[in-house]
């Protein structure tokens, strides 16, 4: 694992946010149309329909998935089955600020977790990287007026993204423990695909539970089918990839920073989409942001 950030790793962990912030555009458009935990266990499901022709091989019997099925079944669970479906459920019951600060806590989980868990010891500049990179998100939470922070209230939701990004630090850690069988780690189709194998029967398993609940039934049609295109092939599979490259680079710490970008591509969305023009803060939080991750990164 080189820790060194060049460009080319920059760009591949700049991809996974872009495609994030526009998951979470979508998942707020289509919340009338499909339960929280289904829409998860949809987009999975076509992602991995998707994926078979390209590494279909894995789900045979002989293949080194199910010699490390273990590993793949608490893979599958955290960046799968646990992920997306606490975030999109957040959405139900938490505003998009609320939501966005909580997740903002990812570089801080990523360190703290590395450090506890897996022996990885806490540098000043990575220190001082996520004061920096987290400053950056308040700033675009806050649109530049830090009374605004004041009024945030907590609620069950917030929780859920919580336990998300807490998922989603020991999923990143992971990713880069070595014991992978060779044929299915050196292929980026073929290891998505090993976590997919359970993560869609964990989705699965929610959404069984979410629809005994009594969640009100999916409404077919040309925009959901639209959305969930969309999330299959860009935030699962296209983000998945960038992710876990840049990941096997630079380490998760490292790569964490680049989560807080999320918020800013969501303003830079929403601009796009609602037609609100970017400010200032938009300005400032970008190179509070972007000086957090170079700071983080130097040796």
């Amino acid at each position: 694992m080189d820790q060194r950030l060049n460009f080319r790793t920059a760009a591949l962990l700049t991809v996974p946010p872009l495609l994030w912030a526009g998951n979470a555009v979508v998942g707020r458009l289509v919340h009338g149309l499909v339960p929280p935990i289904t829409l998860n266990f949809l987009r999975w499901a076509l992602a991995l329909v998707l994926l078979l022709p390209l590494a279909g091989w894995v789900l045979r019997p002989g293949s080194g998935l199910w010699r490390h099925w273990r590993r793949f079944a608490v893979l599958g669970l955290l960046g799968v089955g646990c992920y997306n479906a606490l975030q999109y459920l957040a959405l139900t019951t938490s505003t998009p600020l609320n939501v966005t600060l909580v997740a903002a806590s990812s570089p801080v989980w990523m360190l703290g977790i590395g450090a506890l868990f897996f022996g990885q010891r806490i540098s000043p500049r990575q220190l001082a990287g996520a004061v920096s990179s987290i400053l950056g998100v308040l700033v675009v939470l806050s649109r530049g007026d830090w009374e605004l922070l004041m009024q945030v209230r907590l609620v069950p939701g917030d929780l859920y993204v919580l336990v998300a990004t807490a998922a989603w630090a020991f999923y990143s850690w992971l990713l880069v423990r070595p014991g992978d069988p060779p044929e299915i780690r050196g292929n980026w189709a073929a290891f998505l695909m090993a976590q997919m194998a359970f993560g869609v029967g964990w989705s699965a398993l929610f959404a069984a539970g979410e629809w005994t609940a009594g969640h009100a039934p999916i409404q077919w049609g040309w925009p959901l089918a639209a959305a969930l295109a969309y999330v299959a092939i860009g935030p699962a599979i296209l983000a998945y990839r960038c992710w876990g490259m840049g990941v096997g680079r630079v380490g998760p710490n490292i790569a964490g920073f680049f989560a807080n970008l999320t918020p800013l591509f969501a303003a830079v969305l929403s601009a796009a989409f609602l037609g609100e023009l970017p400010h200032l803060y938009h300005a400032i939080a970008f190179l509070l942001i972007v000086g957090g991750i170079i700071v983080s990164s130097r040796h």
